[in-house]
Formats: C-alpha cells, sequence, structure tokens
C-alpha cells in the first residue's frame, strides 16, 4: 500500500486513528442522554427571574423524561432529542407580605422537530392566592423567555460537545464546529399511514388474498441496509419514531405508533430477513409472510421483497407504504439514495 504523499493518488492510504470506520463513514451513534439530563440540571440550577416586581428563581430541575443521540450516517450529523423536563421556580412579590410562593414549569416538547420558540413552556403555582398569581402570571410573560434562553444553551452545547469525534479529519485537516452540516431527523414527526379498511376483524374470517413483490436499489452496503432494518436507533431514524424492535429469531417488533407489528422468523445478517407481518387494520390474527433478499452488487444493493397474503384489496395501497414510509424514508434519512462525493 502506499504511503500518504506517494503513488497513485487513487490508492493513497491515509493515516487514520480509525482504520476499521474510516472517516467515521458508516453510521456511529453516541448516547447523549445521560450528559443532557446533566446539562439540563446545571443550566437550571438557581437561575434568576428578572423582574422590577418581584424576586423570583428557578431553583432546579423537577423531573427530566426522555433521551438524547448524536449520530453520524457519511459524514453527515443527525441530532435526536426528545425531552419531558419539570422544573421548580419560586418566589415573593416586593411590595407584597413577603410571602414565598413556589410553582413548577412544565416543557412536555422539548425536541429537534420543535423550534426554541415553538416549544410548549406551561407555568403552574401550587398554592393560588393573589400574590401568587401575580408571581405566575410574571413567570409566564418573563420567566419563559429566560427558559428558552437556556433550552437554546442546552441544543447548541449538546451540538458543540458531540460533534467532537463525530466525523473525524483528513490528515492535516481540522474541522470546524461550525462547519459541520447538522440535520434533524423528523423521529417526533407523527407518520400515518395510509388507511386500508376492512370489513371485518373476525378470527378465522376466510380473506382474498395475493403476492406482493418489490425490488428496489440502494447506494449502501448490503450490512449497511440489514442494519438499517434491524438496528434499533437506525429504524428509530427513519421511521420517525419510536419503535419496539427485538431483531432475534422470534422477536417481535412494531413500528410506526403500532400500525405495523409482527415477529421476525429469520435473520441472516446482510444477506435476508423474514418476517410475520401485519397492518393493524387487517383481521384480527391475520399476518402476511414478508422475506426481504439483500443482494449487494459492485456499485449498489438490491433488495428483492416478496410478500405473501396481502389482502387482494389492499395490496395497492400495501405496497405503496413500503415504498414512502420504507425505502424513501431510509434514502432520506441514511443518504441511501446517491452516492456521497464530498463533505460540505
Amino acid at each position: 500500500m502506499a504511503k500518504w504523499g506517494e503513488g497513485d493518488p487513487r490508492w493513497i492510504v491515509e493515516e487514520r486513528p480509525d482504520a476499521t470506520n474510516v472517516n467515521n463513514w458508516h453510521w456511529t451513534e453516541k448516547n447523549a442522554s445521560a450528559w443532557s439530563r446533566d446539562r439540563l440540571k446545571e443550566l437550571f440550577k438557581n437561575v434568576e427571574i428578572p423582574s422590577e416586581l418581584a424576586q423570583l428563581v428557578v431553583t432546579q430541575v423537577d423531573d427530566c423524561e426522555g433521551e438524547a443521540s448524536a449520530n453520524n450516517r457519511k459524514g453527515k450529523l443527525i441530532f435526536f432529542y426528545e425531552w419531558n423536563v419539570t422544573l421548580k421556580w419560586s418566589g415573593t412579590l416586593q411590595d407584597g407580605t413577603g410571602m414565598k410562593h413556589s410553582g413548577k414549569v412544565t416543557i412536555p416538547n422539548l425536541s429537534e422537530e420543535n423550534n426554541v420558540d415553538e416549544v410548549e413552556i406551561q407555568i403552574t403555582l401550587n398554592d393560588s392566592d393573589e400574590e401568587g398569581e401575580i408571581l405566575k402570571e410574571i413567570m409566564h410573560k418573563e420567566g419563559r423567555k429566560i427558559i428558552r434562553e437556556k433550552l437554546t444553551q442546552y441544543i447548541v452545547s449538546l451540538k458543540e460537545e458531540f460533534s467532537k469525534g463525530m466525523i473525524l479529519p483528513k490528515k492535516d485537516e481540522k474541522i470546524k464546529p461550525d462547519g459541520v452540516k447538522t440535520l434533524t431527523s423528523g423521529f417526533n414527526k407523527k407518520i400515518n399511514m395510509a388507511p386500508i379498511v376492512s370489513n371485518s376483524k373476525q378470527i378465522g374470517l376466510k380473506i382474498d388474498t395475493g403476492t406482493i413483490k418489490i425490488t428496489e436499489k440502494f447506494q449502501c452496503k448490503s450490512q449497511d441496509f440489514y442494519d438499517a432494518m434491524t438496528r434499533i436507533e437506525m429504524v428509530q431514524a427513519f421511521t420517525r419514531g419510536p419503535v419496539k424492535l427485538e431483531p432475534s429469531k422470534g422477536g417481535k417488533f412494531e413500528l410506526f405508533g403500532g400500525n405495523i407489528n409482527g415477529i421476525f422468523e429469520e435473520l441472516i445478517p446482510g444477506k435476508k430477513i423474514v418476517q410475520q407481518w401485519r397492518y393493524k387494520q387487517w383481521p384480527d390474527g391475520h399476518y402476511s409472510t414478508v422475506t426481504i433478499n439483500i443482494d449487494e452488487k459492485s456499485d449498489h444493493t438490491e433488495i428483492t421483497v416478496v410478500q405473501i397474503g396481502v389482502p387482494k384489496s389492499e395490496m395497492e395501497v400495501t405496497k405503496q407504504n413500503w415504498e414512502r414510509y420504507y425505502w424513501d424514508s431510509m434514502k432520506r434519512t441514511f443518504g441511501f439514495g446517491a452516492f456521497f462525493t464530498s463533505i460540505d
């Protein structure tokens, strides 16, 4: 192999610290949940709310539920975060009785799908009286501004902290944090699959079924496609929502808010996936059999899907849903639709 700076440039081998995953080119992920909880607690510890009428302070994080991660796919960073945060606040009126009042701030939808100015911030009061209601109104007008500033700081620091090492520079090249392109995942957008109407859900009902066959090409390695169908963080990314996934023989899966569910029957890494697969609107107990053969070519991967046992009246919309909610979404999310020639 040629050394750096010598020989045919098409065969140059760069000196890199991560020989097994050059430039983190394949899907890599860092769990940012624990760091995020600590950061949010730090940001919301004894935060004063400026007001000429009262002394107000957000004292601490009372509860913090959710998760966050940073992911890299072919030099593109994707950040996922979804938090439900509850804060404690307290205060007294400047010209009041001196009685201290307290309450909570609830932030139920902090995620990458919402701009900070769109995030809902709910202010509540523990014990309601005239002075307490005045303090609550001040928190509503002034406190929410400060809280949004702190949430912005969290998002900025999340991206700064977890951009480090996710895209590794080439030799003698430095990656500037403000030069890293980031994408949102659509993680929290709700997907409503095209409805399929069944006349009956009775178990044992005779159903007229047919077979769907789909062939699709992806610009990725066969293992990349297999991972996108079996690794929970990747399935969450392209389905844009929480999933249940047990990628082993007999393991169950549930996608798209429960619209799709089933059982894995066979898993051959990089080669084949067989599932018992059903749409929730189908008659109870009725499953189709989905076989996905994965064939890696010289410059792409071709997959062939054969789905046996699809109700005939629903074959066309089921085929469309595979295209829209699986293939198109995977290509957009992971860059499987086209080769990347450079990192912007």
